[in-house]
C-alpha cells in the first residue's frame, strides 16, 4: 500500500513538474503567414496533395500502358500422374492408358497496344519440355519467333475512348488540387476570423468590465448625495456583473478558437497564435465576363461535366458494339521445332508456323434484348446532357452572382470600419457627458452596445471580403490581384 502511495505521488510531483516547464510560444501571424502555415503542415493540405498525387499515378499507369510491355510467364514444375483415353492405332483404337509425365515451358512476350485501331501487337518467343517418367523420354519443343495481331471488329475502340477521357481525368485532378487550396484558404480565414472574433470579445469585455466596475463606484458616490436614485444604481451594478460574466465567457470562448486553429494547423496547444488583423483589403473590382471566362476555362466542374458528356457517349458506343455482331481477328506467323536434345531445338531447319482466326457472334433471335440496351445507353445519355446543359446555366448564374457579390465587399468593409469609428467616438462623448452627469445610464448602456455591435460587424465584414476573395479565385483559380494563373503556381506548391 505504500509503495502504490508513493508512487501515486511520484507521478503526481513529475507531473506536475511537467506542466510547469511546458511554456506557451505566443506568435503574431497575419492572414497570409496562416494560410501558408496550413498549407505546409495541415492535414487537410496532407490528404488533399496525396489525393492529386494518386491520381497523377494512375495518369502515369494510363500511359504507361501505351508503351510496350515484356512478359514473362512460365510453369517450372507441372507433375502429372493420371489415366487418360489415348489412341493407339486403327486396329486398337482408344484406350485407357496410365501416363507419368513430368512437364514445365517458358515463354517471353512483347506486347504492344495499337491506340489507332485497338488491337494488340505481340512477339513471343516459348520454349517446353516434356519427361515420360515410364520411359526417361524426354523432347523439346521451341517456338524461336512468333509474330501476332489481335484485332476486334465489332466496332468500338477503348483506346480511343481512354485517349479523349484520361487526359481530362488528370487535368481536372490538377484544377481540383488548387481549389482545394483555395478550399484550404477559405477554412483557415474562418479559423483566423474566429479568434480574432474571440480576442476582440475579450478586450471588449475587459474594457467593458472594466467601465462598469468605474461607473458603478462613480454611481455610488451619486447615490450617497442624492443625485442618482436607487433604480439607477442597481442598473449600474447588474451591467457590472453582467461585464464580468461576459469576461468569463469570453476566455472559454478564446480557448475553444485557438484549440480549433491549433487542430486544423496541426500545432501543439502550447503554439499560441495571435492573429494580426489586416488593417486593409487590396482595392479590387473583378471583371464579371473576365471572371466567367476564366471559371468556365479553369473551373474542374467544367472538366468534369466534359467528362460525363464523353462517358455517356463511350457507352453508347460501347452498348452498340456488344448488342450487335461480335466479330475478331487473331492472326500469327512464326516458326517451331521438336527435338530429342534442347541445342537441336534451337537449330535450323524449323517448322513454319502459321495460323488465323476470325471469330463470329451474332444474336439470332433476342426478343429485343438488343434494342433496349442500346434505347436505354441512349436515354442515359440525353439524361446526362439536359443535366450538363442546366448544370452549366447554374454555374454561369453561381459565378456570376459571386463576382457581383464579391465586388461589393471592399464598400462594405470602408462602411464597417467608418461606423466603428463613428461608435468609439460616439461612447466617448456618451462617457464624458455621463461623468458630469448630462446623460442617464439607459443612454450610456445604449452607446457601448453600439460600439461593441459596430466593432464586431468590422471584424465580420472583413471575414467575409477575405473569404468572398477566396471564393473568387477558387472559382477561377486566377489571382486577380496580381494578374496570373494559379496553374503556374502547381508546380512549386507539390514540391513544398
Amino acid at each position: 500500500m505504500k509503495k502504490q502511495l508513493l508512487l501515486l505521488l511520484f507521478v503526481f510531483v513529475y507531473g506536475f513538474l511537467q506542466a510547469q516547464e511546458k511554456k506557451v510560444v505566443e506568435v503574431d501571424m497575419t492572414l497570409d503567414e496562416v494560410i501558408n502555415l496550413a498549407q505546409r503542415q495541415s492535414l487537410y493540405s496532407f490528404r488533399q496533395k496525396n489525393m492529386y498525387l494518386a491520381s497523377y499515378w494512375e495518369f502515369r499507369s494510363y500511359k504507361a500502358d501505351r508503351l510496350p510491355g515484356l512478359t514473362l510467364s512460365s510453369t517450372p514444375v507441372n507433375f502429372d500422374r493420371s489415366v487418360s483415353s489415348q489412341f493407339i492405332s486403327e486396329e486398337e483404337g482408344y484406350k485407357f492408358v496410365s501416363t507419368s509425365d513430368f512437364t514445365s515451358d517458358v515463354a517471353l512476350s512483347l506486347e504492344q497496344i495499337v491506340p489507332f485501331t485497338g488491337g494488340v501487337f505481340d512477339v513471343t518467343t516459348s520454349a517446353s519440355r516434356i519427361q515420360n517418367l515410364d520411359n526417361d523420354g524426354v523432347e523439346y519443343a521451341t517456338v524461336p519467333v512468333s509474330v501476332g495481331f489481335t484485332q476486334s471488329l465489332n466496332g468500338y475502340n477503348p483506346y480511343r475512348w481512354e485517349a479523349r477521357i484520361e487526359p481530362l481525368k488528370f487535368e481536372q485532378a490538377k484544377l481540383e488540387y488548387l481549389q482545394s487550396l483555395e478550399s484550404l484558404s477559405i477554412q483557415v480565414t474562418n479559423y483566423f476570423f474566429n479568434v480574432a472574433t474571440a480576442e476582440i470579445n475579450k478586450r471588449i469585455a475587459e474594457v467593458n468590465y472594466s467601465n462598469a466596475d468605474t461607473l458603478y463606484r462613480i454611481g455610488k458616490g451619486r447615490f450617497e448625495i442624492g443625485t442618482v436614485t436607487q433604480d439607477e444604481l442597481l442598473d449600474l451594478e447588474l451591467s457590472l456583473l453582467n461585464a464580468r460574466l461576459a469576461v468569463s465567457r469570453s476566455e472559454i470562448s478564446i480557448k475553444q478558437a485557438r484549440a480549433s486553429l491549433n487542430s486544423f494547423l496541426g500545432v501543439d496547444d502550447d503554439f499560441q497564435i495571435n492573429c494580426v488583423i489586416p488593417s486593409e483589403v487590396p482595392e479590387l473590382k473583378v471583371n464579371v465576363d473576365k471572371a466567367l471566362a476564366l471559371a468556365m476555362e479553369n473551373n474542374p466542374d467544367i472538366m468534369q461535366y466534359k467528362q460525363e458528356m464523353l462517358e455517356a457517349e463511350r457507352d453508347v458506343a460501347k452498348t452498340r458494339s456488344e448488342s450487335g455482331l461480335s466479330a475478331s481477328i487473331r492472326a500469327n506467323l512464326g516458326v517451331n521445332k521438336n527435338a530429342d536434345d534442347l541445342d537441336m531445338a534451337y537449330k535450323s531447319p524449323f517448322l513454319e508456323q502459321q495460323q488465323i482466326r476470325v471469330g463470329l457472334s451474332a444474336p439470332v433471335m433476342d426478343w429485343g434484348q438488343r434494342k433496349g440496351q442500346i434505347e436505354m445507353a441512349r436515354s442515359n445519355r440525353e439524361v446526362t446532357e439536359a443535366t450538363v446543359k442546366q448544370a452549366l446555366l447554374d454555374f454561369e448564374q453561381d459565378a456570376v452572382i459571386s463576382v457581383l457579390d464579391f465586388n461589393l465587399q471592399e464598400e462594405q468593409v470602408e462602411i464597417a470600419a467608418k461606423a466603428d469609428t463613428i461608435a468609439q467616438l460616439g461612447y466617448e462623448v456618451t462617457k464624458q457627458r455621463f461623468l458630469i452627469d448630462k446623460v442617464d445610464v439607459i443612454r450610456l448602456n445604449s452607446a457601448r452596445n453600439s460600439l461593441d455591435a459596430a466593432r464586431r460587424s468590422y471584424i465580420d465584414a472583413l471575414r467575409k471580403y477575405w473569404v468572398s476573395y477566396f471564393g473568387i479565385r477558387q472559382l477561377t483559380l486566377f489571382d486577380f490581384e496580381n494578374d496570373r494563373s494559379l496553374l503556374e503556381e502547381l508546380d512549386s506548391l507539390l514540391q513544398q
